[in-house]
C-alpha cells in the first residue's frame, strides 16, 4: 500500500480533469506529508530490489526533525523481521511510482546494523547515531545531533 492508498483525509486525492494526482497546487504533497500514510509505504533499491517497508518514523523531539525511518526487511509473517533505523535523508521519494528509494543493495543492507522489536538501540546516543548515519554514507542533520 503507498501513500495515496493510506489517504484517509483525502489529502492526496487526485483532482483535475484528468485527475492530476499528488502535486503542490493540490494538497501538501509530495513536499510536505503526512507521517501516518508513509507508514507501510515500500522501500527499493537502485537496482529496482524491494527491499523492505516503513514500519515507524522517529522524531527527533529537539530539533522536531524526522530522524529515522525504521524499516523492516525479512522474516515471514513477523517472525524473524529485523529492523533497520536508517537516517531520512539516506532516503528519497520516488514520486511517480509511490515508494521511497535507498541506495543501498540487500547484501548491504543485510549486514547493516540492525535490531528486533524487542531490542531497540537507543537512538538519542551520539555514537550510534555517527555509526548509522557513516553505515548509509549521509551526514548528521545538525551539529546537535543525535540525528
Amino acid at each position: 500500500m503507498n501513500y495515496t492508498q493510506r489517504d484517509p483525509l483525502g489529502m492526496y486525492k487526485a483532482r483535475g480533469n484528468p485527475p492530476l494526482g499528488p502535486s503542490t497546487r493540490h494538497g501538501p504533497g509530495p513536499e510536505l506529508m503526512g507521517a501516518d500514510t508513509l507508514i507501510g509505504n515500500s522501500v527499493f533499491n537502485g537496482s529496482d530490489e524491494d527491499i523492505g517497508s516503513i514500519k515507524e518514523i522517529m522524531l527527533d523531539m529537539r530539533s522536531g526533525r524526522i530522524g529515522y525511518a525504521v524499516l523492516s526487511f525479512g522474516g515471514f509473517l513477523s517472525m524473524g523481521t529485523k529492523l533497520f533505523a536508517v537516517p531520512w535523508d539516506a532516503l528519497s521519494l520516488d514520486v511517480e511510482k509511490k515508494r521511497f528509494l535507498l541506495d543501498v543493495d540487500k547484501e548491504r543492507l543485510k549486514a547493516a546494523p540492525g535490531f528486533d522489536a524487542d531490542n531497540w538501540p537507543n537512538m538519542a546516543n551520539a555514537d550510534w547515531a555517527d555509526s548509522i548515519h557513516s553505515y548509509y554514507g549521509v551526514a548528521p542533520q545538525s551539529p546537535d545531533r543525535p540525528v
